[in-house]
């Protein structure tokens, strides 16, 4: 079985924070759902828990920092194209969210930009021509 990944977020408003990762295309899982949580479904292997302060306090004895103000980890999902990646910000931008708080990435490879949740997470987006990367890897001296 691959492994999964569970990003737990602490939000300040639920019912807001679910529509916005439903907006940007996670899917809501409501068998672990409740009025403190939800669980929002990237890919059979990547969820995000969306966790009101009270729930979020039940995990960890450390203040739950603002991340509008600070940074304590950057989250990036795949693309399968450059016109997904700028979708999938528009529809963050249009749910609420700040599109592109970080600067673009633009390479003949990759292309990347972010966008800032309404709580101030920040989500970078990310696609990547590996056919294109490995030649261009394999051509750069050693």
């Amino acid at each position: 079985m691959p492994r999964m990944i569970f990003v737990n977020l602490p939000v300040t408003d639920l019912k807001r924070a679910t529509a916005f990762y439903e907006a940007v295309g996670a899917v809501r899982n409501p068998q672990f759902c409740d009025d403190t949580a939800s669980c929002m479904v990237f890919s059979e292997t990547i969820f995000v828990m969306l966790l009101n302060h009270d729930k979020f306090r039940q995990f960890t004895p450390k203040p739950i920092s603002d991340a509008r103000t600070s940074n304590q980890a950057l989250f990036c999902l795949s693309a399968d194209s450059r016109d997904e990646v700028d979708d999938i910000v528009a529809r963050a931008e249009a749910a609420g969210g700040v599109a592109d708080p970080g600067p673009k990435d633009e390479y003949s490879f990759m292309y990347g930009r972010s966008f800032e949740d309404p709580d101030g997470h920040m989500w970078g987006v990310n696609w990547m021509d590996l056919a294109a990367f490995a030649a261009q890897s394999d051509m750069a001296p050693a």
